[in-house]
């Protein structure tokens, strides 16, 4: 099935996509609003080729200025959410934040950009990263928390309403545990995971605590965390926006690339470009009324 998202004032194309599907021989089952001029739901018979999907998939991105969210119409609504934190639920990424307290910000975020795009060893990277950190006081991951850190639009409606339907919620990350229990328990995850900055006699060594938490520990995360809830891959909803979330991203039966860079939107599943986190709601037939009302600040 297609799931044709539009922010508001933004027209859904419905005609259009209907057209390119009848143009390419497509049967459409049904198709209707499930949330009027917002979320609009097609569904085929069948599985949509390969070609059409990228089709559909450029015209969304440069002509419709929509988002476009191809799934099977069978298990829709997940029953575990796993995300990313960094720039997926909250807007910032708190190594290049903590770098700009001591001078560094610029060559932090170049080495954090190109980690993000797969073009370096996240682990190689993260370790030159943090030493960089060297001597930085616990105040000041206090400071940025308080003062830089802000949650993504739809973060806390898209996770506390998926929780109030019965769905567990993991935040797992590359970055760090001092940020992860602070952002799970406001956005309202379950549980959450992350790196352990090593520190002594109140500022950080420059080091972090091992086993670090990458690529491979998100998808062994997502993994364990369907066996213990008796959970199959494919009822999971996952999100993130870097090289390190693919596995994951990959794995799970709904994975979606959030305003992601370049090469992680090429290789995974379904992307959020344009809409808000909330919209995930919609791609699971969850209409607004049925929403929980939650607080969208930290």
């Amino acid at each position: 099935m297609i799931s044709l998202l539009a922010p508001s004032n933004t027209p859904v194309p419905v005609a259009e996509a209907l057209n390119l599907l009848e143009e390419a021989s497509q049967c459409v089952v049904r198709a209707g609003w499930l949330e009027k001029q917002i979320a609009y739901d097609i569904v085929l018979e069948g599985a949509l080729p390969e070609a059409l999907h990228a089709q559909l998939q450029h015209e969304a991105e440069d002509h419709w200025r929509i988002d476009l969210i191809v799934q099977p119409l069978k298990g829709r609504e997940k029953k575990l959410i796993i995300s990313d934190m960094d720039s997926t639920m909250i807007a910032q990424e708190c190594i290049d934040e903590l770098a700009d307290m001591v001078g560094k910000k610029a060559e932090v975020s170049a080495i954090t950009e190109r980690a993000m795009n797969g073009e370096l060893d996240f682990v190689a990277a993260l370790r030159a990263r943090v030493s960089m950190l060297h001597g930085l006081p616990l105040s000041a991951l206090e400071r940025v928390l308080s003062e830089r850190i802000t949650l993504s639009e739809g973060a806390c409606t898209l996770v506390q309403t998926m929780r109030s339907r019965g769905a567990h919620s993991v935040l797992v990350s590359g970055g760090f545990t001092f940020f992860t229990a602070r952002i799970a328990e406001k956005i309202g995850f379950s549980e959450h995971q992350g790196n352990v900055l090593e520190i002594e006699n109140g500022a950080l060594t420059g080091g972090v605590a091992e086993p670090i938490l990458d690529k491979f520990s998100k998808e062994k995360t997502l993994r364990e965390t369907c066996a213990a809830h008796g959970l199959n891959p494919s009822d999971v909803l996952a999100l993130g926006d870097g090289a390190n979330d693919l596995p994951m991203l990959q794995a799970a039966g709904l994975g979606v690339a959030y305003r992601a860079k370049p090469a992680v939107r090429e290789a995974a599943q379904a992307q959020l470009n344009v809409c808000d986190l909330s919209y995930v709601l919609y791609a699971q037939g969850i209409p607004k009324a049925q929403w929980a009302n939650a607080k969208q600040s930290l």
